[in-house]
């Protein structure tokens, strides 16, 4: 029944367009689209840098040199040899975020590196990726089919969420959550279960929107547990009895779980003006940078806001501000629409895969990526709240693009081989 599901979920998606993408085993799109933004994100950094004291946006061009021999590599082992692995490599960083919790470099208000060799290491970043492939191993070997079957995927999430929103990491803690949803899914449990640990959020807000909504809100829950869970009795009470807990716990979560810097990103990106000085600094200058560009923006190198470095840390996060006020709307659409085609070509992957751990890996990646685009996206343009998260293969960050070039290596990997099987049954 498991495997019906996955094959019918995957089956919902997209046409058979591999033939065209295929030139001599060279999947255009999944390298194309990554070296294509790290090549015009290396020219926005040094736009950025131009009055700074420093230049390092050549290391972007290096780093994404050594990420794709990462890439290149991993597309050659298929991804059923390194199972054996998948418990020691998710073992090596949680081991890691444990040590940044004692020996961390801090910075910006936040401990989340290692001084490695001399070099910056992000281990949240590579906590990310194992615990897509191990999640993936777990689903494909023990699928949720009962409520209790929840224990295992939530164990393998809870660790490396906690440890990375406790650094604290506010935005990376979010792609876990992110990821255990989506390919909860696409294993094939039922949607009303995910709406049910969706809704457990949906709460959390509600307490601080409007609280008396609760009233109508959880006894739906219940009604929603009571229509999709077994123990038809039991199951409505705890429902509601979890989604009282929530948000009895909320206002004690939003008042000691979070700094205080974290808590105005989450309420200013509603009204900057509030804090033009402040917290809400950012948002204003990013959604001026990019509205500045109009529609063909000033051109590459002639930015004047990015020049004079209006926007904080901007070849970091806030790189689409820079992209928006160079290439005006022509250039941001043109990315936003290679991000789209990254995320189809991973969803074909995904449905064409050999195996259902093969599928949940390219569907893990996928959700990794499209999370942080969307998210970071959204925050420069003052849609949502600042939460540190950078925009994939654009954004400087050492330890991320490597994360990222290896988890198309391992897309490459199941591409190449679901490719050959597809060739092989024509």
């Amino acid at each position: 029944m498991y495997n019906n599901l996955v094959r019918t979920r995957k089956g919902k998606f997209l046409i058979n367009i591999s033939r065209f993408r295929k030139i001599k085993n060279i999947d255009l799109i999944l390298w194309g689209v990554p070296l294509s933004m790290v090549f015009f994100a290396g020219i926005l950094i040094a736009s950025t840098q131009r009055q700074a004291d420093y230049a390092d946006w050549h290391s972007h061009w290096i780093t994404a040199l050594i990420g794709c021999s990462f890439a290149f590599i991993l597309s050659q082992i298929p991804l059923q040899r390194i199972r054996f692995l998948l418990i020691p490599i998710y073992g090596v960083t949680v081991v890691s975020l444990i040590a940044v919790k004692f020996f961390g470099t801090t910075a910006l208000g936040a401990q989340r590196w290692l001084s490695i060799g001399g070099f910056n290491v992000q281990p949240s970043e590579f906590a990310k990726i194992s615990a897509v492939l191990l999640l993936a191993a777990v689903l494909d070997r023990h699928p949720v089919e009962r409520p209790v079957d929840l224990i295992r995927p939530l164990g393998v999430i809870s660790l490396p969420w906690m440890l990375v929103f406790t650094q604290p990491d506010l935005g990376t803690s979010l792609v876990f959550a992110a990821l255990l949803l989506t390919m909860l899914y696409w294993s094939g449990m039922p949607i009303e279960w995910v709406l049910l640990v969706v809704s457990l959020v949906v709460t959390a807000v509600l307490v601080g929107i409007y609280w008396l909504s609760l009233m109508f809100w959880i006894p739906l829950t219940g009604f929603l547990a009571y229509r999709s869970l077994p123990w038809k009795r039991l199951a409505p009470l705890l429902t509601m009895f979890f989604q009282g807990l929530i948000a009895c716990m909320t206002p004690w979560l939003w008042v000691n779980g979070l700094k205080d810097y974290q808590r105005d990103r989450l309420v200013l990106f509603l009204d900057p003006s509030k804090d033009p000085l402040g917290g809400g600094y950012h948002l204003l200058q990013s959604t001026v940078g990019i509205g500045s560009g109009g529609l063909f923006g000033t051109g590459l190198l002639q930015g004047q806001l990015t020049k004079l470095r209006f926007i904080p840390e901007q070849h970091t996060d806030f790189i689409f501000s820079a992209l928006g006020e160079e290439t005006g709307f022509l250039g941001t659409s043109l990315v936003i629409a290679g991000f789209a085609l990254l995320m189809f070509r991973l969803l074909t992957v995904a449905r064409q895969a050999r195996t259902d751990f093969e599928s949940l890996v390219v569907v893990g990646v996928g959700t990794m990526v499209m999370f942080q685009v969307v998210v970071n996206i959204f925050m420069t343009i003052g849609l949502g709240p600042v939460t540190g998260i950078p925009l994939p293969f654009m954004s400087y960050g050492r330890s991320a693009l490597l994360v990222n070039f290896a988890s198309i290596g391992f897309c490459l990997s199941v591409a190449q081989r679901g490719f050959q099987k597809f060739k092989a049954s024509e």
